[in-house]
């Protein structure tokens, strides 16, 4: 059976990692590069690398901080926030990513996930979805959560897949940073939807959260968190160790001490 992944997102602003509730109140936590290094120690299957202002201001992810972290970086590494055309793709690749996260970039421009898949190859792409309900309808919004485009997000999602899109995650702007579980509901509907790898971003508050959603949505491929790992509540090892306990298969690697 195929691990489950692990994934600690940072979200950096003005070269900072930051974070906050309901994509709001951000508060900072630490240098993206030391917290890079430390997941990649640590245990964490992946990272992401969110710049998470980028398409909001219209300007290009901060490169510099992206082949810094990359540098310290020995697991795979997704990187997103600002990509809108192929020669964006281009660049954060030579940086050191692995795969490249599109989000407002594909809603202004729908054909650069096809693009972007025949030049690279669909495992490079990842869809990330910022998906809110708006009166009971899942709704893409853009600009770091910040624009509501109106556009139905299952629809959306299965269009981008189609396109070429490898991977999809899932960002439910209703339960992200309230730590009250994963929105099961939402990420049933994308799994039904699509037959590529689904992220689940969003609501983790505590080990029982991982373990309910693989549990529940065996078809959900990773699990992705930030403020819970940032700031020590939970220890990947002692989350994966939990997983195998439950069924749950899991990377276990040697926890460095430092």
């Amino acid at each position: 059976m195929i691990t489950k992944r692990i994934i600690p997102c940072m979200d950096v602003r003005d070269g900072r990692v930051v974070k906050g509730v309901n994509f709001a109140g951000l508060r900072d936590v630490n240098s993206p590069v030391e917290l890079a290094n430390y997941y990649s120690q640590n245990g964490a299957d992946e990272l992401v690398f969110y710049d998470i202002t980028a398409s909001a201001e219209g300007r290009r992810l901060f490169s510099d901080i992206l082949t810094e972290t990359a540098r310290n970086v020995f697991i795979p590494l997704t990187v997103g926030g600002g990509i809108n055309t192929l020669e964006d793709f281009d660049r954060v690749l030579k940086c050191g990513a692995d795969k490249v996260s599109v989000n407002s970039g594909a809603i202004r421009n729908p054909d650069l996930v096809g693009q972007a898949a025949r030049r690279y190859g669909d495992q490079c792409v990842v869809l990330s979805v910022d998906v809110k309900r708006e009166n009971g309808v899942f709704t893409v919004y853009a600009k770091g959560g910040r624009e509501n485009t109106g556009m139905e997000a299952i629809s959306w999602i299965r269009r981008c897949v189609c396109e070429g899109a490898g991977e999809v995650v899932v960002n439910s702007m209703d339960t992200d940073g309230v730590k009250k579980g994963f929105d099961i509901e939402m990420l049933r509907a994308v799994c039904e939807a699509v037959n590529v790898p689904v992220i689940a971003s969003g609501g983790a508050g505590g080990i029982g959260d991982f373990i309910t959603l693989f549990r529940t949505l065996p078809g959900v491929d990773a699990g992705l968190a930030a403020s819970i790992f940032h700031f020590g509540e939970v220890r990947i090892d002692d989350l994966k160790q939990a997983m195998l306990e439950h069924g749950i298969p899991a990377r276990i690697v040697k926890r460095v001490t430092t």
